[in-house]
């Protein structure tokens, strides 16, 4: 799949998530206000907010996925990397909001005897189909990032589940509130904003990780010395050096092969390893094959 062909699908996914977060909080603002519900009021906002978001993503697409220049040779998909550490401080913030609410709501209920307000029934059917559609939302966007190997796009998805995780919270505290236990609402709002806080840490983590060249995970590093140890020609593998750029990967070899071996025998056995790794390991963007002389006479 080229950059263009994945910048199609992060721009597709990407609008179809702003016209549904733009769906849903219409319908949460109009129905919290109608059915006297905080709760889905401040939901519909945070799904304004995603709005915003996802105009990033999709600017983002559009930046990431150009070809390579003269000043920019590896291409530009760190940008997709950048983009997904902001989509993480973003749903910190989120986090911080949610708990911050929470106490502050549990704090005047218990200290300052004041009412948490019982919401209309409908409202809870509004937030079970909230939660179904951000859950489907999640999966497909999930899908979208691994196609199109989007850092941005695979933060966007996890924003959905922090959204789903909210809602549960809202769930909860709104069925409490309906059979008179209103005190639940800020308890299990308090409870979500920490898993929450932990979506926003990872997916800030992997982007860091990706944006200062973190090396790919063993199993991949030992996928490709099985690759290596297949060509009975190499005598060693001298070094092997890989590097994250965005959800990609690029790899540096040393291998060694015998010292009498003509030029263009080695380099006929390089193009192959290269033309084996590329096509075997998706994520390798590029893999660069350095040839040592070996001396060895076994």
């Amino acid at each position: 799949m080229n950059i263009k062909q994945e910048e199609k699908i992060i721009k597709k996914s990407t609008v179809f998530t702003m016209f549904a977060n733009t769906f849903l909080a219409i319908i949460k603002m109009i129905v919290g206000i109608i059915g006297n519900s905080q709760v889905l009021i401040s939901d519909a906002i945070n799904s304004i907010s995603d709005v915003a978001t996802n105009i990033v993503v999709y600017v983002s697409a559009i930046f990431s996925r150009k070809e390579r220049d003269k000043e920019h040779p590896y291409g530009h998909e760190k940008i997709d990397s950048v983009i997904s550490i902001f989509l993480g401080v973003a749903i910190l913030i989120t986090a911080f909001e949610v708990g911050k609410n929470a106490l502050t709501t549990l704090y005047n209920y218990l200290f300052n005897n004041s009412v948490i307000p019982t919401p209309s029934w409908y409202v809870l059917i509004v937030v079970l189909i909230t939660i179904l559609f951000k859950e489907y939302l999640f999966q497909k966007t999930k899908k979208d990032a691994k196609k199109a190997k989007s850092s941005a796009l695979l933060a966007q998805a996890w924003d959905h589940r922090s959204d789903t995780f909210a809602s549960f919270g809202a769930v909860i505290g709104i069925t409490g509130a309906l059979i008179g236990w209103s005190f639940l609402e800020p308890i299990a709002s308090f409870i979500i904003a920490l898993f929450i806080l932990r979506v926003g840490y990872k997916i800030i983590s992997l982007g860091v990780s990706q944006v200062v060249d973190k090396s790919a995970d063993d199993l991949t590093c030992n996928n490709i010395k099985e690759i290596v140890f297949k060509y009975t020609e190499i005598k060693s593998l001298d070094d092997i050096k890989t590097r994250m750029f965005g959800m990609k990967l690029y790899v540096d070899l040393e291998i060694g092969l015998d010292h009498t071996m003509t030029l263009e025998d080695a380099h006929e056995i390089a193009e192959r390893l290269h033309d084996e790794i590329e096509e075997t390991i998706p994520e390798v963007i590029h893999c660069m094959i350095h040839i040592n002389p070996n001396y060895d006479k076994k």
